[in-house]
């Protein structure tokens, strides 16, 4: 019996109809872990609306298999002073049977060249961190994000509190492409279709 060809996964820019789908595979994350500090599950229209918030301005990105979607991953801004405009905090979701299939690092790379395009130059991952295994965080994602090229740049000690707990979170950095002394603009993701 042959072994199974593990298809690549398609990357596609997500729209505000994928809301509940991409609602489903977030909701786990909120209810069951502290990988998201937010205690409860946002309802449809709101995470519609972050969506098309995300859109104005950077790329939202669903990954599929046949069809189905099994992941996401989206930009946004690092800080809101215009000094950070080069500089974009990611965060990617995958559904819970979809993890350690490089689904991730798929989308990571479809994010890192468009954010390219559009001037950034530093990538920024926010994780929840524990030292320890831990039932509600895993140490999966620093994992991840390491064997991707990010760096750990900074450790803030029990600023989150979830589940009855504290929680550490660490920042991830990852720099890409060639800095320029004198850089363009930030071009927002709906501009690039444009030139």
């Amino acid at each position: 019996m042959e072994a199974a060809i593990k298809q690549e996964p398609v990357i596609r820019l997500a729209t505000p109809k994928d809301a509940e789908v991409l609602l489903a595979i977030y909701a786990p994350y909120v209810r069951d872990t502290a990988i998201t500090f937010e205690y409860d599950v946002p309802e449809l229209p709101e995470f519609r609306k972050r969506i098309e918030s995300t859109l104005e301005k950077y790329p939202y990105l669903v990954a599929e298999r046949n069809g189905i979607p099994t992941g996401y991953a989206y930009a946004g801004p690092f800080h809101p002073r215009a000094a950070y405009q080069h500089s974009a905090e990611l965060s990617i979701y995958l559904s819970q049977d979809s993890r350690g299939q490089g689904i991730g690092k798929a989308l990571y790379r479809h994010l890192e060249k468009i954010l390219l395009s559009q001037g950034v130059y530093n990538l920024e991952a926010c994780i929840t961190f524990a030292e320890k295994g831990d039932s509600y965080v895993p140490s999966t994602s620093p994992l991840f994000h390491r064997a991707l090229g990010f760096q750990t740049v900074a450790r803030f000690t029990q600023c989150g509190y979830k589940f009855g707990r504290w929680f550490d979170v660490i920042w991830m950095e990852k720099l890409i492409g060639q800095r320029p002394v004198y850089p363009e603009p930030f071009i927002p993701f709906p501009e690039l279709a444009k030139r």
